[in-house]
């Protein structure tokens, strides 16, 4: 039985067995729908868990179950300083549409002013050192410092989505953050996505009508031609198995197709 008390899953996770809770969780949810999955979440642990969201259709389709389930679920987003402005045309859209609210973290001034007075402005297209530098100082750093207050995050990763996602669970343990990673779309088809915001008349991202699939920082995101990969446009120069921004690894590392785990930052 999983008790209605956050103190316990700290406790926990903290002992050692955080692995042995999430095996729980997941015999407890696996037959549950997407609505009935989030719903337990909201309901137990109401102000342990929140959505994290990039505006891209994942998170919209995310943000429109979540609110019909609690209006007043957590929502958070990584205002990295370099996004576009159709995402912030996007982001107030959702947030008039849903009469919510939608926290936005900014990383360290100091740590920003430090970086480029270092290596410039654009010093992701110089390394994939550099870009996970400025990935660590702009994403998971804000993340990091937000996710300490939570017990569980919900994620729009979906299986399908790049080689570096393609084992990922509904439940699991991130041992970077050392909480519970909630990503309900996990087996969800792009198609189920679109159909999903069609349907329902979801807000979304303009650039997705411009070819854009996977949606980040202005100057780290293109448009995709039709026959590549959705998150093609990501990072574009670097090798499709090394890019992940840092958010989202499994036992401090990315998990590859190969079920090889390659280290990041």
């Amino acid at each position: 039985m999983i008790e209605n008390s956050s103190q316990h899953c700290r406790s926990e996770c903290h002992q050692g067995i955080p692995h042995q809770r999430v095996t729980e969780i997941q015999k407890k949810t696996d037959s549950l729908n997407i609505q009935e999955f989030l719903s337990f979440f909201l309901h137990t642990y109401p102000d342990q868990t929140a959505l994290a969201t990039s505006f891209g259709a994942e998170d919209q389709v995310l943000t429109d179950i979540l609110v019909k389930i609690n209006p007043s679920i957590k929502i958070f987003t990584l205002d990295t300083g370099r996004l576009p402005n159709e995402t912030y045309e996007c982001m107030q859209k959702t947030m008039e549409n849903y009469k919510i609210k939608i926290q936005s973290l900014f990383p360290d001034r100091e740590d920003v002013e430090k970086m480029t007075l270092e290596s410039g402005p654009n010093l992701f297209y110089q390394s994939v050192e550099k870009r996970k530098l400025c990935c660590y100082i702009r994403k998971v750093k804000p993340l990091k410092r937000y996710l300490s207050s939570l017990k569980f995050w919900i994620c729009g990763l979906r299986r399908e989505q790049s080689p570096t996602r393609e084992t990922i669970s509904r439940v699991e343990w991130d041992e970077t953050n050392g909480l519970i990673k909630l990503n309900p779309l996990a087996d969800w088809t792009r198609d189920q996505i679109w159909k999903y915001i069609k349907e329902n008349n979801i807000p979304y991202n303009a650039l997705h009508d411009q070819g854009f699939s996977s949606i980040g920082c202005a100057p780290c995101t293109r448009a995709i031609k039709p026959d590549e990969h959705e998150r093609a446009g990501r990072w574009w120069w670097e090798n499709p198995e090394t890019k992940e921004c840092g958010l989202h690894l499994k036992d401090g590392k990315i998990v590859r197709s190969s079920g090889e785990l390659g280290e990041l930052l």
